[in-house]
């Protein structure tokens, strides 16, 4: 198929955990090949993530993903063929913590991690947080050691309040020194002020010379309504949170279900 066919975008956007990638941590064949017709179509695949640089490479290196990775909810721009990060935004650590001091005078103590900034940037996890999935980390114990380099984010968990309500909470108190994102169960983060999917997207389509073309994206979280409302289309998975189903223009099938390339073979009237 080519571009005179029709296919209707030039940018695909697909977030990865319960969007791109199935449980197992595996894309489809027929997700892949649906992703391949697009490309051939004239479409620019670019995977944009909550997860940082370290923690998505290795995926990207598996699939041969070559384009461009959106990674830590915008704060970094990947270039996935060259192993190189071109554009990085960090956390202003004094505001930071003045969002944690007003969290915590609202709700009490706060469970705490945090992502350092750059290619090899580890997670911190302090007592009591509870990491979500199998990605590697170093402890600490001294809160100091949380603000010790330049950070991309923090997470935060609370030993009683769910997921929605830590992120009510935090955004009605801290939302004015730091924008705040739910990307997952127990994933709740706190992000350099004005920063989403949509500004990181923004700045990945400009450099491949696309900023402004119709463009379709998938998600399955809050942190991707941002990234929705950047999209010319927004499609949300079926087991997306209500938040996102709540805003997209289509719901399609799972993440387990090839959600990405019903949508997709669709368009390319496979």
């Amino acid at each position: 198929m080519t571009e005179a066919d029709g296919f209707p975008y030039k940018i695909i956007a697909t977030d990865l955990d319960g969007t791109l990638l199935r449980s197992d941590g595996s894309v489809s064949e027929r997700t892949r090949d649906a992703l391949a017709a697009a490309a051939e179509a004239g479409a620019a695949h670019i995977v944009v993530t909550g997860r940082a640089v370290p923690y998505t490479r290795h995926i990207l290196d598996a699939l041969g993903y070559q384009g461009l990775a959106v990674c830590a909810q915008g704060a970094q721009v990947y270039d996935a063929g060259q192993h190189r990060l071109l554009t990085a935004v960090t956390l202003d650590r004094q505001l930071a913590g003045v969002a944690l001091a007003k969290i915590e005078a609202e709700v009490g103590p706060l469970h705490l991690a945090a992502s350092r900034a750059g290619l090899d940037g580890d997670v911190l996890v302090g007592p009591g947080y509870a990491p979500v999935g199998h990605l590697p980390a170093t402890p600490f114990t001294d809160a100091s050691d949380l603000w010790a380099a330049p950070l991309n984010k923090i997470y935060i968990q609370h030993p009683t309040l769910s997921d929605d309500e830590l992120t009510e909470v935090a955004r009605t108190v801290a939302g004015g020194f730091v924008t705040v994102a739910m990307a997952g169960a127990g994933i709740v983060e706190l992000l350099p002020l004005g920063l989403s999917k949509a500004t990181g997207l923004s700045l990945a389509a400009r450099r491949l010379g696309l900023k402004g073309t119709p463009s379709i994206a998938f998600g399955d979280m809050p942190n991707d309504i941002p990234m929705f409302g950047w999209a010319t289309y927004g499609v949300a998975m079926a087991d997306a949170h209500e938040e996102l189903k709540a805003v997209a223009d289509e719901v399609t099938s799972s993440h387990e279900e090839d959600g990405i390339a019903v949508v997709l073979e669709r368009l390319l009237n496979r």
